[in-house]
C-alpha cells in the first residue's frame, strides 16, 4: 500500500484541516468530521463531503481499486515478456536448421546465420539485464561504483553502441559537444547504459532516415544531455507516465518496437541514484520528443560548446 502524506490546509470558513495523498489518484482533505476526496488531487465542487465513519470502506475500495489495476498491468507485462523471448528464440531455432540444412561451403549463409543468433542472444541478455537491474534498484541492493568520469567519454561510448543501429535505419545523429571535459563523480557503466537507453528509444521510435540530436552542456553546476528525434512522439496523457514501469511510449505500436516498458523506467532510477533527474517534453504525437538528463558535477566554471555532426549512416559518408 502507498505511504499517507499529509500537508496543512486552510479552507474558507472552515477551521484548519489536511490534505491526506493516499496513493497517486486519489486525495484526502480533512475538515472538521467530514473528508471531501478527490481524484488527481484536485477538489472541484463535484467532491462530495464525506463521513469519517466511512472512510475505511472508502479506502479499502481504493486498495481493491489499485490492487485489480496491478494484476492488469502484471499480467500485460507477463504477456509481453512471453512475446520478447519468443520471438528471438524462434529466430535462433530458425538459424540452428538452417546452418544443419546447408552444407558447410556456404560460408555466406554461415556468417549471416551466426550473426542473426548473436544478435538475437544479445537481445535477450539485455532483457534479462533490464529486469535485473530494475529489481535490484527497488529492492537496494544496486550499488554505484564511482569514480571521476568524464560524461563526454561516457555518452560517446554510448552512441558507439548503437552505432550499428543508427546505420541500419539510417539515421543521423547531430552532437553538440563542450570544448572541454565534463567531469562527474559517477558509476560510468551505469550513466553508459542510461544514455543507451535514451538513444536506443529515440532511434526505435524515430521512422528511417529521421534525424536524432544530442547535445552536452553545463549549467548552475550541473551536466545536462539532452536527446532529442523527430519521432512519434509522446501522447499529452501518457507524458506524466512516461518513466512508469511497463508503460509504452506508444502502447499501439507493433511489438517489434515496444519493448518492455523498463527502458526509461530504469533511466530515471539510474539518473536519481546519481542524485540527477530526467525529464521529458513532447508537443504530441508525431511531434518527436525530448529528454533531458540533470547530473550534478564537479565545480568548474560552465565550457563553452562546439557543434559537430556525427554520421553514422555507411552510404552517407
Amino acid at each position: 500500500m502507498q505511504p499517507t502524506h499529509a500537508t496543512l490546509f486552510a479552507a474558507p470558513d472552515k477551521t484548519q484541516g489536511a490534505i491526506a495523498a493516499h496513493n497517486l489518484f486519489d486525495t484526502q482533505l480533512v475538515v472538521d468530521d467530514d473528508i471531501r476526496i478527490a481524484r488527481g488531487g484536485r477538489f472541484s465542487h463535484a467532491d462530495s463531503l464525506v463521513p469519517r465513519q466511512n472512510l475505511p470502506s472508502l479506502l479499502a475500495r481504493s486498495r481493491i481499486e489499485e490492487l485489480i489495476t496491478a494484476d492488469r498491468r502484471k499480467n500485460e507485462f507477463l504477456a509481453v515478456l512471453c512475446h520478447e523471448l519468443r520471438s528471438p528464440l524462434a529466430s535462433i531455432q530458425n538459424a540452428v536448421s538452417i546452418l544443419r540444412s546447408r552444407t558447410g561451403e556456404d560460408l555466406a549463409v554461415q556468417h549471416t546465420m551466426h550473426a542473426l543468433i548473436e544478435r538475437q542472444a544479445r537481445h535477450m541478455t539485455l532483457l534479462a539485464d533490464g529486469l535485473l537491474d530494475v529489481s535490484r534498484i527497488t529492492s537496494g541492493h544496486l550499488r554505484l561504483q564511482r569514480e571521476r568520469v568524464d560524461l563526454c567519454v561516457v555518452v560517446r561510448n554510448a552512441i558507439e553502441t548503437l552505432e550499428a543501429d543508427f546505420s541500419h535505419r539510417n539515421h543521423r545523429l547531430a552532437a553538440t559537444w563542450p570544448d572541454a571535459p565534463v567531469w562527474l563523480h559517477a558509476d560510468a557503466r551505469r550513466l553508459e547504459q542510461v544514455f543507451v537507453n535514451l538513444l536506443g528509444n529515440a532511434s526505435k521510435y524515430t521512422d528511417a532516415g529521421g534525424e536524432l540530436a544530442l547535445s552536452v552542456h553545463t549549467r548552475h553546476g550541473h551536466a545536462v544531455v539532452r536527446v532529442r528525434d523527430s519521432g512519434i512522439g509522446i501522447a499529452v496523457d501518457l507524458l506524466p507516465h512516461i518513466f512508469d514501469l511497463f508503460v509504452q511510449a506508444d502502447e499501439a505500436a507493433p511489438r517489434s518496437r515496444s519493448g518492455l516498458g523498463i527502458g526509461l523506467a530504469l533511466v530515471r532510477m539510474l539518473v536519481e541514484l546519481h542524485g540527477g533527474s530526467v525529464t521529458a517534453v513532447s508537443a504530441g504525437l508525431g511531434q518527436g520528443s525530448e529528454f533531458m538528463v540533470r547530473l550534478p558535477k564537479e565545480n568548474e566554471p560552465d565550457q563553452p560548446t562546439s557543434a559537430m555532426a556525427y554520421r553514422t549512416s555507411r552510404h552517407a559518408g
